[in-house]
């Protein structure tokens, strides 16, 4: 089957929000939902979300799933504050524990955060598969950027998160903690083993140089040919070679530091303390 797909870009982390919808019901599914946030201020606001979700109210659309493709170091999740609206059931990879239990350490979070995954709703493993109305999703692990990123196949699309870029920008970074370019390059080849028309819906764009206008849909067919950075049959050694180069240039997202401690615990912000607050840590020298 063929879903609706419906973009939202959000240009203060070029991060793409997807609304992918059962063209025979109402059924649908948000895919790397954001919210906003003011680093100097800290505040946080709903603009981005609330496009959203008045799109799915305008259509007439259910809204059942809230996905996560891995857990993002660029943009807050929206993922409660959608389901508080419009309800629907969080998912995420499986290996969240993992990403829960590194970031845990670094953040020094007591015994009260939990690392067992339990703040999603659903833990996707490979080869687990699920419904939006009469459109069935399928999963793969395709880790390499984070120990727990996920591509969804959901009929003729694929949303490979932040694993693969727009052709002409090439595949994403490696260097985080349980990050790995050897990795990256097999979950890559996972994704180009789909058939050559599988339309590929990518979790960011920078507009590469040369390019005047942000883009975020292609083809499994033009990764494998035009890719930049793993196509054309580039081998593992030449790909892991260029990708560590290139990663050790990087310097860390803007919102690296919110986004890890809010986004593993499903978006919700840390548990308030006795003055009603809630507080974000940033561990000196820590990242």
């Amino acid at each position: 089957m063929k879903p609706d797909v419906y973009a939202f870009f959000d240009e203060a982390t070029n991060t793409i929000t997807y609304v992918v919808a059962d063209p025979q019901g109402r059924s649908c599914a948000v895919i790397d939902s954001v919210l906003d946030f003011d680093y100097a201020s800290g505040r946080t606001d709903t603009r981005s979300a609330d496009a959203v979700i008045r799109f799915i109210q305008d259509k007439g659309l259910r809204l059942e799933w809230i996905l996560e493709t891995h857990v993002h170091a660029d943009h807050l999740s929206a993922a409660p504050y959608l389901q508080e609206r419009l309800g629907g059931m969080i998912g995420i990879g499986e290996r969240i524990k993992v990403v829960q239990e590194t970031f845990g350490k670094v953040f020094n979070e007591g015994t009260r955060f939990r690392r067992d995954g339990s703040q999603f709703d659903r833990l996707f493993k490979d080869g687990d598969s699920f419904m939006i109305g009469q459109l069935r999703g399928d999963v793969l692990h395709t880790p390499g950027h984070t120990p727990a990123c996920l591509t969804y196949v959901i009929g003729d699309t694929a949303f490979v998160g932040d694993t693969l870029f727009m052709p002409d920008f090439g595949t994403a970074r490696c260097d985080f903690p349980g990050g790995s370019a050897a990795t990256m390059y097999e979950s890559v080849q996972k994704i180009l083993s789909l058939p050559d028309e599988t339309r590929i819906f990518v979790g960011h764009d920078y507009k590469a140089p040369g390019r005047d206008s942000y883009a975020w849909e292609s083809t499994v067919g033009e990764q494998k040919a035009k890719n930049v950075h793993i196509g054309n049959g580039r081998s593992k050694e030449e790909f892991v070679a260029m990708r560590q180069q290139r990663d050790a240039t990087l310097a860390m997202p803007r919102l690296i530091v919110p986004s890890l401690q809010v986004n593993m615990r499903a978006g919700q912000l840390p548990e308030p303390e006795d003055n009603g607050v809630s507080y974000l840590k940033v561990p000196v020298n820590g990242l």
